[in-house]
């Protein structure tokens, strides 16, 4: 996979690079059955997200420094999979399909985001390197 390194120490263009790898993976895992119910989909596209997506646009996070720019990239990101994965709701009130909101995904996929993921593996691979002293050959 790799990782693009910029002399400013800017991940920028690596996280540019993932979210791109991450639309071919999408598109690649998105073709299915008419026959599948709506709620069967979900789940398979949510297992896909999980065990497909996420890995490959989060390679190599433990060593991003973010910064409030790229947090909410990934935010952005985040939130424009599960769109397309649990796709428009009916208005009550118009009977109009519309865009879900941030909170209604928030609601619906349980999961941790993006971001506090990043974070949380920031701080256990501080944890590795903590543990694993000057005899760890660093």
């Amino acid at each position: 996979m790799g990782t693009a390194l910029t002399n400013q120490n800017s991940i920028a263009e690596e996280i540019k690079s993932r979210l791109r790898s991450e639309n071919a993976c999408y598109h690649s895992a998105q073709k299915s059955s008419r026959l599948l119910s709506k709620n069967l989909k979900i789940k398979i596209y949510i297992y896909i997200y999980i065990t497909i997506i996420l890995p490959v646009v989060l390679y190599g996070c433990e060593t991003w420094s973010l910064t409030r720019r790229e947090e909410r990239k990934l935010k952005v990101f985040e939130n424009m999979v599960l769109r397309r994965i649990f796709g428009p709701k009916r208005d009550e009130v118009t009977g109009e399909r519309r865009r879900l909101h941030n909170e209604e995904l928030n609601d619906l996929y349980s999961s941790p985001n993006i971001v506090r993921v990043v974070k949380s593996r920031r701080i256990r691979w501080v944890g590795h390197v903590a543990r694993m002293g000057k005899e760890g050959g660093v």
